[in-house]
């Protein structure tokens, strides 16, 4: 896989809630991770004492972040919507030449700031609120 320019990860919404993914303008960086809690099973019979693991076991999530330029889109209005409204629409997190990350997931923060002789900017944060699905590109 060749090096990719970091602006071509994006975060998409479902602005309608129909399926029709749009990328969440204005932002200039953007973060994916993903999380497993582990289950530990270790007991006295555990061989030389090393900790043992219950495979397929504990919660798995992911967050999203991104920051960037506020620059009050139907995308951004879309958002801070969903934030208000507690609702938790379909996302997707393209990763160029490696796939799209896609399910459910609340807005978890959202925050605005600016500078006197600066540009409005944004911070969103996003974590998983169900099952994801994965499908390479």
């Amino acid at each position: 896989m060749a090096v990719q320019n970091g602006r071509d990860l994006l975060i998409r919404m479902d602005i309608t809630g129909d399926g029709g993914f749009e990328t969440v303008a204005g932002l200039r960086a953007t973060r994916l991770s993903f999380n497993a809690e582990t289950v530990d099973v270790t007991s006295l019979e555990s061989e030389g004492g090393w900790r043992e693991l219950l495979g397929g076991a504990g919660v798995r999530s992911a967050s999203v972040s991104g920051s960037g330029v506020f620059r009050d889109a139907p995308s951004d209005a879309r958002a801070r919507q969903a934030f208000f409204d507690g609702e938790i629409p379909r996302c997707q997190v393209v990763i160029p030449d490696f796939g799209v990350v896609e399910g459910p997931f609340q807005i978890a923060g959202l925050e605005y700031a600016g500078s006197y002789n600066g540009e409005a900017n944004y911070e969103l944060s996003l974590i998983s609120a169900g099952a994801l699905s994965f499908v390479a590109l």
